[in-house]
């Protein structure tokens, strides 16, 4: 395949599967969804990861006699990095601007969402989501 295409081989221990794309790429079963979150900060949960997602839904059949099994890819779903926000967590900040709510509020919220910030941190973005509030 790369002698066929250049692209920048990525690393999911690492990083992004495919960097020079932007693109993470992530595959869950659809008898048993994995919920593996790549959300590393507080900030990503309220910006977005900065990169997008390419997810793929499979369905595994196996067949014993033969030692055998099928991959089946059921669904396809590509996320744009402007979606990758949270979207419990951007819902319910919208919903407090939408009521004129003040930091107070804002820091509230980040707590009993058990947003992974400090106290420092917390009103640094609660500062932010107040200046300039997501789309």
């Amino acid at each position: 395949m790369s002698s066929k295409y250049h692209y920048e081989q990525g690393n999911s221990a690492k990083g992004i599967d495919l960097p020079s794309l932007g693109v993470d790429i992530k595959v869950t079963s659809i008898k048993q969804p994995q919920s593996s979150c790549p959300f590393q900060s507080a900030r990503q949960k309220i910006y977005g990861l900065g990169y997008a997602l390419l997810f793929f839904v499979y369905e595994k059949i196996d067949c014993h006699q033969q030692q055998t099994s099928n991959l089946n890819i059921k669904h396809t779903v590509f996320i744009d990095k402007d979606k990758t926000a949270d979207f419990q967590t951007t819902m319910g900040i919208k919903e407090i601007i939408n009521r004129k709510g003040n930091i107070e509020d804002l820091l509230a919220f980040f707590e009993e969402r058990r947003l992974p910030v400090d106290d420092i941190e917390a009103v640094n973005i609660a500062s932010n989501v107040l200046q300039s509030p997501q789309k």
